[in-house]
């Protein structure tokens, strides 16, 4: 299929096609029979999905190297550094069931998932590139190839935002990113882990010089949206779903949101949402997150082309201008310089692409 018309989601999708099929399989193992959208989500919110790294950088053209680092609590974590001549590095993360890659919704089983189509990240990471970047970017715990955690388990943010800390000190680690005028980039699951890190290590993110959050979310809304689609009562829904959440991992599903969070985001930061997004009320829970980001300078960016979640995973790749902007108008003073390629190579690094 050519480029032009791979489906990227930008069409508008129904939510019962979505969720209809792949939630009565996954309702069918329970003897209690929860509704199959309690326990769809109760399953995601605990566990997501591993899915398969099936592009590198070197497939846009982009040199790279492989990395590896360990999270804040020593999990190990796999990236790619892709080097630029400059000295700007940006940090960037993934959504969950994604990795650095993107997500394989073009094949199965994973069609059966957010649309059926795929995401690619590489497109959006080429453009930052291009504008002059260096970029590391890596698979959160329990994503791609980084290291299994905490029993499987997922916290939306709440265990992930160990690996935001740890992607930072491996940088600090570097002797050729040390001193580099540093932004990051975190979407979805990886922007909560994002945002609760910022609260709760505050100290090191005193370097950051700017943030892109994309489609962070609060884990609430999933279930409400999806009851009020399916004409169920969203109130019960979510109390069901805090339960089989609690049986699962222990968490509650109101402590996976990053609203409380947000007031410590101080970095110039851009957040951009899926304003239609048929599976969360996109719009009044990404204002409220906006509302509550503590950052003197932050500006909303509504994405309107569908009302497909994942494609606002795709939509900087086709449409880089303000992600690129926004790097460049809080980074864009630093020069750039170029640095020979022998100082590129590090220890911690598994080979050069």
């Amino acid at each position: 299929m050519s480029e032009s018309k791979r489906d990227l989601g930008e069409n508008d999708a129904s939510f019962i096609d979505m969720v209809g099929n792949v939630a009565e399989k996954a309702a069918d193992s329970l003897a209690h029979k929860l509704h199959p959208l309690v326990e769809r989500y109760a399953q995601m919110f605990a566990h997501g999905a591993r899915t398969p790294v099936l592009k590198r950088p070197s497939d846009v053209g982009l040199d790279y190297e492989d990395a590896f680092f360990p999270s804040l609590d020593g999990v190990p974590l796999e990236a790619w550094f892709i080097p630029a001549d400059s000295e700007r590095l940006l940090i960037v993360n993934h959504p969950m069931t994604c990795n650095r890659y993107g997500f394989p919704g073009h094949l199965p089983p994973w069609n059966t998932m957010f649309g059926g189509f795929e995401v690619d990240f590489l497109p959006e990471l080429k453009h930052l590139h291009d504008a002059g970047y260096n970029i590391l970017t890596y698979d959160l715990r329990n994503h791609g190839l980084s290291g299994a955690a905490n029993g499987g388990i997922s916290g939306l943010g709440l265990l992930e935002c160990r690996d935001v800390v740890g992607s930072l000190r491996y940088a600090k680690s570097r002797k050729d990113l040390a001193s580099m005028a540093t932004g990051l980039y975190s979407r979805c699951m990886g922007g909560n882990s994002t945002i609760i890190a910022m609260a709760k290590w505050p100290e090191e993110f005193t370097h950051i010089r700017a943030l892109v959050l994309l489609n962070v979310v609060s884990g609430k809304t999933f279930i409400e949206r999806g009851a009020e689609n399916l004409r169920l009562d969203p109130q019960k829904a979510a109390r069901r779903l805090d339960e089989r959440v609690r049986e699962l991992t222990g968490f509650r599903l109101d402590e996976e949101t990053p609203l409380p969070y947000a007031k410590h985001v101080k970095v110039p930061t851009l957040q951009a949402q899926l304003r239609r997004d048929f599976l969360v009320h996109g719009e009044r829970d990404g204002q409220a997150i906006f509302d509550a980001l503590g950052a003197k300078e932050k500006e909303l960016l509504w994405i309107e082309e569908s009302n497909q979640r994942f494609y606002a995973y795709n939509y900087f790749g086709q449409h880089p201008g303000r992600l690129v902007g926004w790097f460049n108008q809080h980074m864009g003073d630093v020069p750039r310089t170029r640095r020979p390629k022998t100082e590129l190579a590090d220890p911690g690094l598994g080979g050069v692409h």
